[in-house]
């Protein structure tokens, strides 16, 4: 499939090309670099989508081009000429031309009571527009332009490609995918993430503009200092604080979307947003990205309404049928990362933990803690504190949750279990998350989990679940009073993650940490987190290189280093297993097999360099890691490490 920038440049030089021989028409001798264009997005819509010229007729006339699904079998009775083009016409005009005119002509305004979409475009600018149910001027759902006039915008066709139109390239590939699916159903999460990631980054490339930065720094602090994290100071800090505010917008706005959606059948107005908000920190953080001076500048208030438009578009039925799926919810922010910014993903080794894993990694903790450690129920022991550092979209948080709710079960526990389940949410099942998009979905789960027990967080109280927005790698030790910030929500969320860093008895820490350290932010605020598995390296184990800057390392420290000070407890994480055998991690195998009194590792395989992807029978290996949306899973082995320590007295 062509890349956005390939799509770009073809329809620039096809452009070009005919201009060149100073013998084209202004409209009709563009044609084939229009539908060159509108073909090759049409490819990546599922079913793909392609545009046909010159139609035979209609009841309104001949529209420039149809838009067509492929793989039809049947032809629709009311196209009078054959199958009717279901994803609405094209009505292309001169370069010279402006929309204005076309889009209040009376050509267009017959096409629309026909079509019900038209996209009119004059090559430089392109509208797409639908009908007004009320009679009025035509809507124009969304547009996008080159912002060039007819002899700026041949010559830019003409001149070399730069990198610099990378940007511009993505924004004309998406707004064309919008424009050919705008009829598509949609009811997958799937879709729906998809189809916010393309406005996210669209809002992304326009965040980036320098007059947005200024007015976001005092944001950009706060945000910062909230998190445990340093952004740094150069670009890649730039691009993590960006999108990571762009992140909070948008999940931000799919939240109470979502929230909406489900208690009433009205459209949903982004303006409202921030009043179905129930997480504090989410809360100001849209509010403060959301104010009118800080959305002009970064030039993002159009989309947001799109957005906003698309989300009334989903099938809510099907759409929270399949949400309240368990796989659903995980695929929904992994593919939304993944579209929206896949070098983020990468660099912070998000993936999204298969169901059957997390569910045996909390049932062997939950073994551990009642065979091992002698409590009796396990999870649902009352004083038993679980931490998942890395929360994300709230896998493991949500299975404790689970275990909980079936042991209360066996026991007989009836009328008082939501309430139990409740207080297991609000004060001993936490989680830590960096990254505000995941946050949100887990907060958003736990409050349908505990609204199917029969147990809904009271908003009005301000009830919210035990996850919270900051950094699980700094704030442990760190007794210096914190600084003031300007947003009180942004205060209190660090200062809650702090009581728990400090001052809780974390008895279970399990989760699946990130693999990769974050590029855009410093380690300054750990400090030399990893230096215990250092120590010696050199001098006794004659090791002259090692290499322990792989995150989930400094996972394993910070439970590590919770349990020893506890003397008591449980660590299960899935990680990447080269801390099993690489020689750089002689100290830290050592300290881990004298800090804890039972090891267990479940090996899971899956990496590249040492079976090339392959079983000894020669037979495909993909990891444990491996989903629908990602088959190949992830290129390093696996592994389950299962460390208690104890035993433990809880009367």
């Amino acid at each position: 499939m062509s890349s956005a920038n390939e799509v770009l440049g073809r329809y620039l030089n096809e452009i070009a090309r005919i201009r060149g021989t100073g013998a084209g028409t202004g409209e009709t001798s563009y044609y084939g670099a229009l539908q060159g264009a509108l073909n090759a997005i049409g490819e990546l819509a599922q079913p793909s989508i392609f545009a046909l010229p010159q139609l035979s007729g209609g009841p309104a006339g001949y529209p420039d081009f149809g838009l067509f699904v492929e793989h039809r079998s049947a032809q629709s009775a009311a196209w009078p000429a054959g199958v009717a083009p279901e994803r609405g016409v094209v009505e292309a005009d001169d370069v010279d031309a402006g929309l204005v005119v076309k889009r209040s002509s009376a050509q267009v305004t017959n096409y629309l009571a026909a079509y019900g979409l038209v996209l009119i475009t004059n090559y430089r600018d392109f509208e797409l527009l639908e009908r007004d149910p009320d009679g009025g001027a035509p809507i124009v759902v969304e547009h996008f332009s080159f912002d060039l006039s007819p002899e700026l915008f041949f010559t830019w066709a003409r001149a070399p490609r730069r990198e610099t139109d990378t940007a511009l390239a993505v924004s004309f590939a998406e707004f064309l995918l919008r424009a050919l699916t705008r009829r598509a159903p949609l009811a997958e999460p799937v879709d729906v993430a998809a189809l916010l990631a393309s406005y996210a980054r669209e809002a992304l490339g326009r965040a980036s503009a320098p007059a947005a930065l200024p007015s976001l720094a005092p944001l950009r602090q706060a945000l910062g200092t909230s998190l445990g994290l340093h952004f740094a100071d150069d670009a890649k800090g730039e691009h993590f604080f960006r999108s990571t505010l762009v992140q909070t917008l948008f999940y931000g706005l799919f939240s109470a979307w979502a929230t909406h959606a489900r208690g009433s059948a009205d459209r949903f107005d982004w303006r409202t947003a921030v009043w179905t908000l129930n997480v504090p920190a989410v809360r100001a953080l849209f509010e403060q990205v959301a104010t009118p001076a800080r959305l002009g500048a970064l030039n993002i208030v159009e989309l947001l309404g799109w957005a906003s438009e698309a989300l009334n578009r989903v099938d809510r039925t099907a759409f929270f049928a399949r949400f309240a799926e368990g796989e659903a919810v995980q695929h929904f922010y992994e593919p939304f990362l993944a579209a929206y910014d896949p070098s983020l993903r990468r660099s912070l080794g998000v993936w999204y933990t298969p169901s059957e894993v997390v569910r045996y990694m909390v049932e062997r903790v939950d073994r551990a803690l009642r065979e091992e450690l002698g409590v009796v129920d396990g999870l649902a022991d009352p004083n038993v504190f679980v931490l998942d550092p890395c929360t994300g979209t709230g896998s493991f948080v949500l299975e404790v949750l689970r275990k909980i709710a079936s042991t209360l079960r066996d026991k007989g526990v009836g009328a008082t279990l939501g309430a139990e389940l409740k207080q297991a949410a609000l004060r001993r099942v936490a989680g830590f998350e960096v990254l505000p998009a995941p946050f949100v979905i887990a907060h958003w789960q736990v409050g349908e989990l505990l609204a199917a027990e029969g147990a809904p967080l009271d908003t009005d109280e301000e009830e919210r679940a035990a996850i919270f927005l900051t950094n699980a790698l700094t704030g442990w030790e760190d007794s210096a009073e914190a600084p003031a910030l300007p947003f009180p929500e942004l205060e209190r969320e660090r200062d809650l993650a702090a009581q728990i860093k400090r001052n809780e008895p974390i008895l279970v820490v399990l989760g699946n940490p990130p693999y990769s350290a974050f590029a855009g932010t410093t380690t300054e605020q750990e400090g030399d987190l990893v230096g215990p598995y250092k120590e010696g390296l050199r001098e006794r184990w004659r090791v002259r290189k090692f290499n322990l800057d792989e995150l989930y390392v400094r996972f394993f420290r910070v439970a590590e280093r919770k349990i020893e000070n506890t003397g008591r407890g449980v660590v299960c994480l899935i990680s990447n297993a080269s801390y099993l055998g690489y020689r750089s991690f002689t100290v830290m195998r050592e300290r881990l097999v004298n800090a804890f009194d039972t090891i267990t590792i479940d090996a899971l395989n899956g990496d590249s360099r040492q079976t090339g992807k392959l079983t000894p029978e020669g037979r495909p290996d993909p990891s444990i890691f491996s989903t629908p949306f990602n088959p190949e899973g992830i290129r390093v082995g696996t592994a389950i490490a299962t460390l208690g320590s104890g035993p433990i007295d809880l009367m």
